[in-house]
């Protein structure tokens, strides 16, 4: 399975960019879902997360303005960025527990992806 993400680029501050994310593979199914970013001179850190069952969970720093999102249907998921500030500025990554089925399920394995990262830039 892999994870190919789209959207980012270089947006105002105040402005607004959607992130997406889609998983494709063959015999999968996906967990839990997140986001995470890496900043300049800064840590890899968990912006948003999304379980398969729609519960999410943010960063202090994004509540309210972000909002994690996932069609389970097309294994894709989503953030949207709302009222962006310079220090929004990051890589976004995003992220997947998925479970790769075997014809036998007692040979299933379990694993971390991550996609290809995408470029958000805040001007101010």
């Amino acid at each position: 399975v892999r994870l190919v993400q789209s959207g980012g680029g270089l947006v105002q501050a105040g402005g607004s960019l959607r992130l997406s994310c889609a998983a494709s593979g063959s015999r999968f199914s996906i967990n839990d879902m997140a986001w995470h970013r890496q900043g300049p001179g800064n840590q890899r850190e968990l912006v948003a997360s999304i379980t398969s069952g729609g519960s999410t969970n943010y960063v202090d720093s994004v509540k309210g303005r972000f909002t994690i999102s996932r069609d389970n249907a097309r294994d894709t998921l989503y953030l949207q960025m709302n009222s962006l500030k310079p220090e929004d500025t990051a890589i976004y990554y995003c992220y997947a527990e998925a479970k790769l089925h075997a014809l036998s399920p007692k040979y299933d394995r379990n694993r971390e992806v991550w996609g290809q990262g995408t470029p958000v830039t805040v001007s101010s």
